[in-house]
């Protein structure tokens, strides 16, 4: 069930919204967090049932074993929670691409029948990793069943996130005050939500289409020309753009309509000075969890490993080379390499995840280097910042036609068409090009939808900076008034109708 389908706005959500509201309304709380939980649960069975048992099985277990840990911490059992959690995502996600590979390197034969990739199965991992860990550190404050079978399956983020944390979501379950229903709650969230829905359907699924040409002409083994393959690489490093973004703000504008609150996922990173700022804008939460329990986990072990070989730790602005590679360079490729494989199973996942891994070494040595120098960081001079966003957006550009790309060889011929290799200009439609500039206007002068309405509560503990235009342009700043509502209306209007008209189409990171 896709959030952009007519039976999802008109048939599940107002249904799920009345019973939410005849029970926390009332005062039911606890059943108001079980029929959410299991109105949840019919959502994922919607696209498969036979996997539904799979999600609850692995929100009992881990939940059992989370109790576990709270009461007897163990390493041993620690270890034996996350591997599990891993060897199900392992099963499912990497297989088929396991023995293809085998195959291929030499000639076994192996067959294996499909294994269908169930939906969410990145997402929920990461969530009941993250409670594990937590739970055997003596960081989890709640163990209730309900609660956490909601934490894991709430349906606006379980297929494509936010990567919520039990510390952020269970409190908002027994908060009496937060969790209930209210009117400016149904307002806020539904221009979210309808904003979502118009950046998908109207901006992000048009942008798939010019797309598509020059990749599926890659993948045949063809170098497109030079003017398809770069109107191929950025026409689909915006369609992910507004695809994520819609889907990040359809689900925080979902979860506003019960009264709760989710982490922002998504900040105008395009608008990001380097790879650094880049990956603090785009899939936050992801980003957010990579950090705390993989790249700083291996940090603290080589700081240990080098303090117990005798070796010098490093002073501010005097990092040697040894240290900069074992302390930086190394658990950077390395957690960016796990990135990119979560992504997917194939090489070319594995590749943008470690050509994002080179980027942020290059970007924290060029910080390091101009921290020994005395330079400033970030100047402020237009034509620096200019220069660095430009130079950021070429970066994602390129590793974006890995992340698009069948295979490794298709990804190099659309970069080599994007070199000119190809021997041939190919074409650029007047209408694709202008679409293409009035849509990078939009991402780097207009604000974000949290920065629009950040007179108001959208997203949990963020605090959006105003858009340089607000001071130039009064609608640049969200109010609830009359103006304002019928311009969301008309753009609300607008996307339900090209929704309800066609078949809906699966969110990019529907995939992952």
């Amino acid at each position: 069930m896709l959030f952009n389908s007519t039976i999802f706005i008109a048939g599940f959500l107002p249904v799920v919204l009345f019973g939410f509201f005849l029970l926390a309304g009332t005062g039911r709380q606890r059943g108001a967090v079980i029929w959410l939980a299991l109105a949840s649960l019919f959502f994922y069975s919607w696209w498969n049932p036979a996997y539904t048992p799979l999600l609850f099985g692995s929100i009992v277990a881990n939940f059992l074993l989370g109790g576990y840990l709270l009461r007897h911490p163990s390493r041993g059992v620690l270890i034996a929670g996350v591997a599990a959690n891993v060897a199900l995502l392992g099963y499912y996600k990497y297989t088929e691409f396991l023995f293809g590979t085998l195959d291929a390197a030499f000639g076994t034969h192996w067959g294996i029948d499909d294994i269908i990739l169930p939906l969410a199965i990145s997402f929920f991992t990461f969530q009941q990793i993250a409670y594990l860990v937590d739970a055997h550190d003596g960081e989890v404050q709640e163990h209730d069943f309900f609660n956490y079978c909601l934490f894991i399956a709430f349906f606006p983020q379980l297929i494509a996130g936010p990567i919520t944390h039990h510390g952020e979501m269970l409190p908002q379950f027994r908060d009496r005050d937060m969790f209930r229903p209210r009117l400016a709650g149904l307002a806020i969230g539904g221009t979210v939500f309808l904003l979502g829905l118009f950046k998908k359907v109207v901006i992000a699924d048009p942008l798939g289409e010019m797309a598509s040409p020059s990749f599926a002409e890659a993948a045949a083994g063809t170098i497109p020309g030079f003017l398809d393959a770069w109107t191929g690489a950025v026409g689909y490093t915006l369609q992910i753009y507004f695809d994520f973004s819609g889907y990040s703000d359809m689900a925080i504008g979902l979860a506003l309509l019960f009264g709760i609150s989710l982490p922002v996922n998504f900040n105008s990173p395009f608008k990001a000075r380097n790879v650094i700022d880049y990956w603090s804008r785009w899939h936050m939460t992801l980003t957010r969890f990579l950090t705390a329990y993989i790249y700083n986990p291996i940090v603290l072990r080589m700081t240990r490993a080098r303090m117990a070989a005798g070796k010098p730790q490093p002073r501010r602005g005097k990092m040697t080379a040894g240290t900069f590679a074992a302390l930086v360079a190394y658990p950077t490729i390395l957690t960016m390499f796990i990135s990119g494989v979560w992504h997917g199973a194939g090489w070319q996942f594995a590749v943008f995840g470690l050509l994002h891994g080179f980027y942020l070494v290059v970007a924290h040595g060029w910080r390091a280097w101009k921290v020994r120098r005395g330079w400033e960081l970030d100047s402020d001079r237009i034509v620096h910042r200019v220069t660095a966003v430009l130079l950021t957006f070429g970066c994602v550009v390129i590793a974006m036609v890995f992340f698009r790309a069948e295979s490794v060889s298709a990804a190099m011929a659309m970069l080599s068409g994007m070199l000119g290799l190809s021997g041939e200009r190919g074409n650029l439609a007047r209408g694709d090009a202008l679409m293409v500039a009035a849509l990078l206007v939009v991402i780097w002068a207009l604000p974000n939808v949290e920065q629009w309405m950040r007179q108001v509560r959208t997203a949990l503990n963020f605090d959006a900076q105003p858009s340089w235009t607000e001071r130039w342009v009064p609608l640049m700043t969200w109010r609830p008034t009359p103006v304002m509502g019928a311009a969301v209306g008309v753009a609300g209007f607008f996307a339900l109708a090209v929704a309800f008209s066609e078949a809906p189409t699966e969110f990019l990171y529907f995939q992952f």
